[in-house]
């Protein structure tokens, strides 16, 4: 039987149907190109060149001539493939026989290339940087482990009290700081130490049970007080627990900084894993597929949703190929390594909840915000300069009245919500076939009213588009000058059952056996080069409140509403900009520190990160 020369047929190890395709312009585009040539013609390239995949880098000095001098590739095969890598992954290009790849210079390193020293950028950048999402208040005291301790060992946590309230350095006890609720905290302790013994045996590479203590100070600034690292017990050895905090003794301070070393390497694959892929570009899958499988074209929720979900099925299926694929991007250069997907899947597990997604229940679930009716938005943050969820509280409720303008105008009470098959359908098929192990969770809101309706779009309508791009454009301005944000650690620490000639090596260069521990040249050159195409933006890119969607502006009530949603987009623009120039908001800016502009909804030629796109597309 012969098929019909005009019907689709499938191509590529990962199916998307042809509706959920790149457009022409979008295939066409310079960053689509550019994510092929990347990945199957510069990275192999590099790791040609480089050709030791262990070897680190050997001074400081040279992490920065990636963007001062660049680095030697062989030439590639397709003469013409540089015309299209190099014009926004590389500021130069030699016309030699070899190529001279040099990388655009980061905007955290070109503000202040020291800034990563700093553990006040440390701290600022959990509120302000590219995962905001894994702060959380400290609720119960000690802390302690929730895993089986004849499996991982005692599970107290080794955090005193007498050690944070020597942190806190007189401010208050500990007691009054849980009263008061300045104690805060990433936590990535329980989720991580099953991994530990399986990690450790891939050769470079190691992995501990981690979490990170703050302190509110009284000018709303996060002060590191501790970081714990554990290991379980393993190989014969009991378990390993260390707290490290900062100091002014010379060997302590390098500890600490090998301890934030590794934090941040767990920090950034949880950001990749969980905070990105997870909770965006997988969760947003089932919405995808369930609009498209249950409302028509012609349905309004289907014309309300559709720039939602935009383009997000085939960069899905392109991440599949090429970077969480077995021995892709991610496990080959991340803490986590070939148990990365496979931890993704436990975060899932454990932490996501449909009913926990939206700006505001997020907030409140980590503890950073409370109900509170007679403030902004309905909460009173505990950190009030939060700059993350100061813009993103804006953004939500302009988004929120949006859709319950648009809602409303179709639905005018419970029954037309309650009789809509269709609809019904849809949300049917995203509980329990889109989430069919949760789909008996009693958590599931109920599609019974326009309120009802309302927040589960404005839930999926955040996820694809603020939540999307405040963990996603900021990757290439904070991590590609990796020292700020190590995707992997690669050496036990040196207090872990140090020999004495390792204990020695630290003494006497411990800013080497830094560099040891940092990624290696081919690690660090592939994800900067990848985080290079995954924060900027394609040229048919659609931006939320900017682009008006042809079938809402048939509709006058419609359009006018969409018009108030732009218009109240506006007012953040200059929002952000006037609290970025704000001295008073220590955690938006001074003096080498990059400004908070993730959430800036509309787009500005040639800045990289700005711009808040409706849809998952990059």
């Amino acid at each position: 039987m012969h098929a019909d020369p005009l019907s689709e047929t499938r191509s590529g190890s990962f199916y998307v149907p042809r509706d959920e395709e790149f457009s022409e312009v979008k295939e066409a585009s310079f960053i689509t190109k550019t994510v092929d040539s990347v990945l199957h013609a510069l990275i192999p390239s590099l790791e040609t060149s480089l050709l030791d995949s262990n070897l680190g880098f050997p001074l400081f000095s040279d992490i920065d001539q990636l963007y001062y001098q660049g680095i030697t590739i062989p030439k590639l095969k397709n003469p013409g493939l540089l015309q299209i890598i190099l014009p926004r992954l590389v500021k130069a290009v030699s016309d030699s026989e070899d190529r001279l790849l040099k990388f655009e210079t980061p905007a955290m390193f070109l503000k202040d290339k020291f800034s990563w020293f700093r553990d006040e950028e440390f701290s600022r950048q959990t509120l302000a940087g590219v995962n905001p999402y894994s702060i959380k208040l400290v609720m119960e005291w000690p802390l302690k482990s929730a895993l089986d301790p004849d499996v991982y060992g005692p599970p107290e946590s080794a955090i005193t009290k007498e050690l944070v309230e020597r942190g806190m350095k007189g401010f208050m006890t500990l007691d009054e700081a849980l009263e008061q609720k300045k104690l805060f905290i990433i936590d990535y302790h329980d989720l991580l130490l099953p991994y530990v013994s399986k990690v450790r045996q891939i050769e470079g590479t190691t992995l501990y049970g981690s979490r990170a203590l703050f302190f509110l100070t009284p000018d709303c600034t996060l002060k590191p007080l501790a970081i714990e690292l554990t290991r379980p017990p393993m190989d014969g050895k009991p378990q390993w627990k260390q707290v490290f905090t900062p100091g002014l003794e010379a060997t302590g301070y390098w500890l600490w900084r090998f301890a934030k070393t590794h934090f941040l390497a767990h920090d950034s694959g949880y950001h990749e894993l969980v905070s990105h892929w997870l909770r965006t570009h997988c969760a947003t899958e089932p919405y995808v597929i369930a609009t498209n499988r249950q409302l028509s074209v012609m349905h309004p929720i289907y014309k309300l949703l559709h720039p939602h979900l935009r383009y997000t099925m085939q960069i899905n299926a392109l991440a599949r190929e090429v970077l969480i694929n077995a021995d892709g991007i991610i496990e080959t250069s991340f803490s986590t390594r070939k148990y990365s997907m496979e931890l993704s899947s436990a975060a899932y597990d454990q932490q996501w909840r449909f009913d926990r997604e939206a700006l505001p229940a997020d907030l409140i679930n980590r503890g950073i915000a409370v109900e509170d009716p007679t403030a902004p938005h309905g909460l009173k943050l505990l950190i009030e300069d939060y700059p993350f969820a100061n813009d993103g509280l804006i953004l939500w409720d302009a988004l929120k009245q949006w859709v319950a303008d648009y809602v409303n105008y179709y639905y005018k009470d419970a029954s037309m919500v309650q009789s809509d098959p269709e609809l019904q359908a849809w949300w049917t098929e995203i509980r329990t076939k889109g989430h069919e192990d949760k789909k008996d969770e009693p958590w599931w809101p109920v599609l019974q009213t326009p309120e009802d309706l309302i927040g589960t779009i404005a839930t999926i309508a955040w996820v694809a588009s603020a939540h999307h791009s405040a963990v996603n454009f900021g990757q290439y301005a904070f991590a590609a000058y990796f020292p700020n944000r190590p995707t992997i650690a690669r050496t036990n620490m040196p207090s872990e059952d140090p020999t004495r000639e390792g204990w020695q090596r630290f003494l006497d260069n411990p800013d080497f056996e830094l560099l040891v521990c940092f990624p290696s040249q081919v690690q660090a050159t592939k994800v900067i080069a990848i985080l290079d195409v995954l924060s900027n933006h394609s040229p048919d890119e659609e931006y939320i409140g900017e682009y008006m969607e042809p079938a809402w502006g048939e509709e006058p009530d419609i359009k006018e509403a969409f018009e108030r949603f732009s218009a109240r987009l506006k007012e953040l623009e200059v929002i952000i900009d006037a609290r970025n120039a704000d001295d008073s908001l220590k955690n938006r800016g001074g003096a080498g520190v990059v400004p908070y502009e993730l959430l800036k909804p509309f787009s500005e030629a040639g800045v990289t990160g700005k711009g808040v796109p409706y849809s998952i597309s990059i």
